[in-house]
């Protein structure tokens, strides 16, 4: 039985890093931003498909946690890999080159895919280890990060598409691509035959806090603003990685092409440590877990030492990016950071809130994310546009240092604990009920 579990538990990861890689699509967008602007859009312009996207991402995520239970892992899988397959479709038969039909499919469709499939890997990796939380949450997502890397050099540099094809016929080939990956991964995205999922009107224990419970305590808000900043940070460098390096590095002399190249260089450095931040994060926070034996500990104290250097790296960046070495060690810097909140923040909602209502509670806190979708590629494109990237920088690299202060007030409530511990958002705590209620 062991071993028919641990054989069927690998195959689980194997299709979450297959449906991970399509749904890093979404990272691999700054490399469509260049030929647009060349085409005739402006850097804010850009950034706009990009931000519906992850917008889009955490909105839908929100009910896919919720719809996980119902529908199973399996079919919301294959609901997520067709619309996003879709989407990039759409944007491919219009050309590629037109704003709406690229915002709607590519934003709006192609977000809606990835927010649907998203959760799916994440909660059935859980289950399945539940004693590795943190490790197996970041190899789960790991494919997310190494995904953009792929399809960066797809596009650019190893496969030519955008050269030799277009704009368009990318995003067809991407589209079918993402399709067929996502398909073939969802084969494996069942829970252990001892799952039972919770029903709709179930009451958690006192440490299994529903969403509408969740959202009143203090703590649910310290993980929330501290994702946030997070992913405002993080993912305005992602959406600058190509933009604002290339002009740096051409200003202190190098010519364009090799600034291009070098700046190229730097997006797959990123993404590889994007990737690799997820495991490794995941890793930290488990051996600092059992090494005093406590698992929130463990995540509160790596995510306070992930948001602080961040904040370092990220306000020192802009001074780097022109010096080639310089930008592909900060590159890296940042890229494991960021990459270490899609392993940390799973895995601390798990601990803090319970796992028995785990996949609608993520969504909760995962719109967080969304929040820093909607700040940090606009903050990148407006500033640039302006040119005073510097800024950009320094705000989030604040930002994150005020982060690490933030996470360090949360802690395990009870229901009791979580009573007390009311945050008067009448707003959200509305939203929760009515989901639960559907």
């Amino acid at each position: 039985m062991t071993s028919s579990k641990n054989s069927h538990g690998m195959l689980v990861i194997l299709g979450a890093l297959l449906i991970q890689l399509s749904l890093g699509a979404i990272y691999a967008w700054s490399v469509f931003a260049k030929p647009l602007q060349a085409s005739g859009w402006s850097t804010a312009d850009t950034q706009w498909p990009f931000t519906v996207g992850l917008v889009t991402f955490a909105l839908v995520m929100l009910y896919a946690g919720r719809m996980l239970y119902t529908f199973g892992p399996r079919k919301l899988t294959v609901a997520g890999g067709i619309m996003l397959g879709a989407g990039y479709l759409l944007a491919g038969v219009t050309g590629g080159e037109s704003f709406w039909p690229t915002l709607i499919g590519v934003g709006l469709l192609g977000g809606a895919g990835i927010g649907l499939g998203y959760v799916v890997p994440i909660a059935v990796g859980m289950q399945w280890f539940p004693d590795k939380k943190g490790l197996i949450t970041g190899v789960a997502v790991a494919g997310f990060g190494l995904g953009a890397m792929i399809w960066v050099k797809l596009a650019g540099t190893w496969g030519g598409l955008i050269a030799d094809h277009g704009i368009g016929s990318t995003f067809m080939i991407y589209g079918a691509i993402f399709m067929v990956l996502v398909m073939l991964g969802s084969l494996w995205m069942s829970f252990p035959p001892n799952f039972v999922a919770p029903k709709p009107d179930q009451k958690g224990g006192k440490f299994d806090f529903r969403s509408s419970e969740m959202i009143r305590t203090v703590h649910y808000w310290s993980i929330f603003s501290t994702f946030a900043i997070g992913a405002t940070a993080g993912l305005m460098c992602i959406g600058l990685m190509k933009q604002f390096p290339s002009q740096a590095l051409v200003a202190s002399g190098m010519p364009e092409s090799s600034a291009d190249a070098a700046a190229g260089t730097a997006m797959v450095i990123f993404a590889i440590f994007n990737a690799i931040g997820r495991i490794g994060w995941g890793k930290i926070s488990d051996s600092i877990g059992h090494a005093v034996n406590c698992d929130h500990h463990g995540r509160k104290t790596s995510l306070i030492m992930m948001a602080a250097s961040q904040g370092v790296f990220v306000i020192v960046f802009p001074y780097m990016a022109g010096i080639e070495y310089s930008l592909y060690l900060f590159a890296a810097l940042i890229g494991f950071n960021f990459g270490g909140n899609f392993a940390l923040f799973p895995a601390i909602t798990s601990d803090t809130f319970g796992h028995k209502f785990f996949g609608q509670n993520y969504g909760y806190v995962f719109l967080g994310y969304g929040v820093g979708g909607s700040i940090g590629p606009m903050l990148g494109g407006y500033l640039g546009d302006m040119n005073n990237f510097m800024l950009a920088f320094i705000i989030t690299g604040v930002m994150n240092l005020v982060a690490a202060v933030i996470i360090s007030t949360a802690k395990i409530p009870s229901k009791v604990q979580g009573k007390d511990s009311v945050v008067e958002a009448p707003a959200v705590v509305a939203i929760a009920d009515l989901s639960e209620a559907n």
